[in-house]
Parts: C-alpha cells; structure tokens; sequence
C-alpha cells in the first residue's frame, strides 16, 4: 500500500509539470539551431569510452541522457511495469510496447528535463552519472552484431512521384513514365536488412555484372556509375500477427520514429539485373541511417495536408487525417580533392506522394506480419525542381551532365573518396527538430 502511495504521487507530480506552461523550456542548455531540442527528444543508443556497455539515451542539446541509469523514474502507468527495456542493449524491447508507452514516456522525459523539476537539475551524483556531454567521443550502435541488432527486416518503398517519373522518363520515355501500378499501390521491394549501417560507415564500391554496351556481353568489375538516394525511413513498433493485417487507422500506432536514410546504389549494376524480379546486387552492398529516431510525436506539429491522390486509392489505403510531413533534407558532397562541402540538393519530405500510413497498411494487408524494429523506407525523395532530385542519377540526367560542384570540381555519379552526408530538420513557431547527420565515404572496391 506504501509503494502505491508514492507511486500515485509521484505520477500526480510528474503529470502536474507535463502540463506546465513553462515546461517548453529544459534545465540543460540547448542552442536554437540544435538540432536535438527540448521539443525533439531523440533515443539511440550509445557507450562511451569509459563504459563499453550498449545502453539507451535520449540527445538533448550537446548531451545525451542515459535512460539506464534513470529506470526507477519512469513511474507512469504503463511504464512502471516495464522499467526494464531501458537497461536494454536495443531499443526493440521499448518499441514493442506500443504506442501509449511511447506516449507516456515522452511526457515523463519532458516532465524530468523541464526547468521546473529538480529531480535531475539539482540531484548533482544522479545528472553526473546519467548525463553524457557529447562532444563526439560516443560512438553509437544502432548497427550492432546480427544478434543486438535494432532492425529485423527491411522494405525500401518507391513513393516519389517526381522521381519515380523521372527514372521512368529516362527508359522509357514522358509517355510511359509510371508504370500502371504506381498510382494505385506504394510500390516497393524487400532489400537487405544485414547491410543497413550506422551513420559514419564507410561503404565499399560494390563490383558486379554490368553491360554497358547493349551490343557486347557482360562484363565484371567495380561499379561505374554508384549512385545516392536521399531517402527517409521508419521504424515499426508494436506488431501484428502472421495473417492480420494492421488498418489503416491504426497504422500510426505502429510508427515508432523517424530517421534519414541514404540507400546507396549502383546503377550499372542494378540496369542489368532488375528485370525481370528487381533491386538486387545494385542495392544490397550498403544501407546508411542516422543513429537517433525522432519520435512520430516530436514530427506532428510539422505535419501538412496529404497530397491528392488521383485516382483515389482503394479503401484499404484511405485516410482523411494528415500524415505528411514539412521536413527540409538536403545532401552534400565533399571529394578529396575539395576544401569544402557543397550541397548537391535541397529538398523536402512533403513531396512523398504515398504516405507511411499507407506503405504500412498495404505492407501488411496481405497478412505480412511485422516487428519491432523493421524498417520501412521511403524510396528517394526528389521534388518537381531539379535542385530538389534526390539523386544523381536524376541531378546528372543518367550521366548526360555534369554535376557542377566549384572549383573546376565535377560529378556525373560517385568517385572514391567521396563523403556524402545527408541533414534534415523541421522548424517553426520558435522550435526547431533535427535528425543529426547521415554519413557516409566511399572506399575502393576489393581488389581481385
């Protein structure tokens, strides 16, 4: 009975600095073009140089909060029973609880770090073991070993309806851009879940099959034309069962967050082998994500109307209620032989034509079953501006042009050396929610 009395006052006092006006505002200081604000809140996980230990955290400002550390204060209703997935080494456990967990603890995290509260700001041997100035020096683990790893499977859709006519254009001409399907389902493939890595990652130059000239056999060697694809991805959480589809309005109870993805291609590789079954080879070499997940809750002050879909899709595809998000993404590119970077495209997530309600509920309405942690893509994000091409498939026109980056620096498509990092963030009514940096180099392909 003693137990259930502290827990109801403290759950009564958390609730009462959840609804503080003042509760925007965090003890930790966070500069107004961060991107991990208060209004953000970020998990990943990390370790740290003097505790190799994986361990759960939430960025805020120039720090990370050690969720471990903190178990016994999650004191919520659902939570209180489930302090244990934050002492976990993934954050599978956390997503599988669902959406009102998610819910809770995000307040109680904004109750803990409110200016108001003292239960971190003024406990001094509590802030130091459970926050984290980082300045770098944690590495991250999103991307760990098959056995800890935090995705299961992994689907790359194909729902940008300027690059998709774009690509369509190239082969096959304005008249035949989309193909019949793409207008009435989200297209997309099941690729490769044991190559999506962490940003930082160095990704290898794939080498394979590739026919450049229609008129001569194959030839094999390292790929000549690797490619970006400006992407973003969600992780499921919660799951359904082998045979039950999850409803569309029920979809977003199954959206854990958000984070940016650069799906690396091959387009020699990939032109030669995708007919008749699709991406194989050309996609399956690397993967790179950013390391912390926005949650759907930190994104839903950004969110737009839908785009209008004509023809309208089948019942199982519709919903009324907005799930398009304004998240401005742009990507850089920093050769070896360049002093700096230079942005190569500006573009935006609102221009997904499909949304990620809708690619879940069509993933699953067959009865596909999904699970915490699988990843669901959203296939390159380009816009109706060629500054705006999430690729340079796209930016050089399938190598017709040159890709102008200064100082007498040009690309058609990827040379070794390459650095490409991929940013996002959303702003607006005095805050700002970023995604951090999605990274990668290019190193030479394996020598025979």
């Amino acid at each position: 009975w003693c137990a259930l009395v502290v827990w109801s006052r403290s759950f009564t006092n958390l609730v009462k600095l959840m609804k503080s006006k003042d509760n925007k505002m965090s003890f930790i200081e966070v500069d107004a073009d961060c991107d991990f604000s208060f209004q953000n809140l970020p998990y990943g996980v990390f370790s740290t140089a003097n505790n190799p230990k994986h361990r759960i955290g939430v960025a805020i400002g120039k720090e990370i909060l050690d969720l471990s550390v903190i178990t016994s204060l999650f004191v919520g209703p659902v939570m209180s029973r489930h302090q244990d997935v934050f002492d976990q080494p993934t954050l599978n456990a956390f997503m599988a609880l669902g959406y009102e967990a998610w819910k809770e603890t995000r307040r109680t995290l904004q109750a803990l770090l409110s200016v108001n509260n003292s239960t971190l700001r003024d406990d001094v041997s509590l802030r130091t073991r459970s926050v984290w100035v980082k300045y770098h020096k944690e590495k991250y683990h999103l991307d760990d070993n098959h056995q800890k790893t935090a995705w299961g499977d992994y689907t790359d859709f194909y729902s940008s309806r300027d690059h998709a006519t774009n690509v369509g254009t190239m082969f096959r001409g304005k008249e035949n851009a989309l193909m019949p399907n793409w207008l009435r389902l989200p297209v997309g493939y099941h690729g490769r879940a044991s190559s999506v890595v962490v940003s930082g990652t160095p990704i290898r130059r794939p080498r394979g099959q590739m026919r450049p000239d229609q008129t001569k056999p194959p030839v094999f060697g390292p790929s000549k034309q690797l490619d970006i694809e400006l992407e973003m991805a969600f992780f499921v959480g919660g799951e359904n069962h082998l045979g039950e589809p999850i409803p569309i309005h029920k979809a977003h109870e199954h959206i854990f967050g958000m984070v940016l993805m650069n799906d690396w291609s091959a387009r020699d590789i990939q032109a030669w082998e995708y007919v008749p079954l699709g991406p194989f080879l050309g996609k399956n070499f690397g993967t790179t994500i950013s390391p912390w997940v926005v949650p759907m809750e930190a994104l839903l002050p950004f969110v737009e109307p839908n785009p209008i879909q004509d023809p309208e899709p089948l019942p199982y595809l519709q919903h009324q209620d907005a799930y398009t998000f304004n998240i401005n993404l742009f990507v850089s590119l920093k050769g070896k032989d360049m002093a700096s970077a230079v942005n190569i495209c500006s573009s935006n997530f609102r221009y997904m034509y499909w949304t990620m309600k809708q690619q879940l509920a069509h993933h699953t309405v067959n009865g596909c079953n999904v699970r915490p942690g699988d990843l669901l893509a959203s296939g390159t994000i380009s816009g109706p501006n060629p500054e705006s091409f999430g690729s340079m498939l796209e930016l050089s026109w399938r190598g017709s042009k040159t890709i102008d980056l200064g100082g007498g620096n040009s690309r058609t498509f990827l040379n070794d050396g390459d650095d490409i990092t991929i940013t996002g963030y959303c702003e607006g009514n005095g805050s700002r929610v970023g995604f951090g940096s999605c990274q990668g180099t290019i190193v030479s392909a394996l020598q025979p």
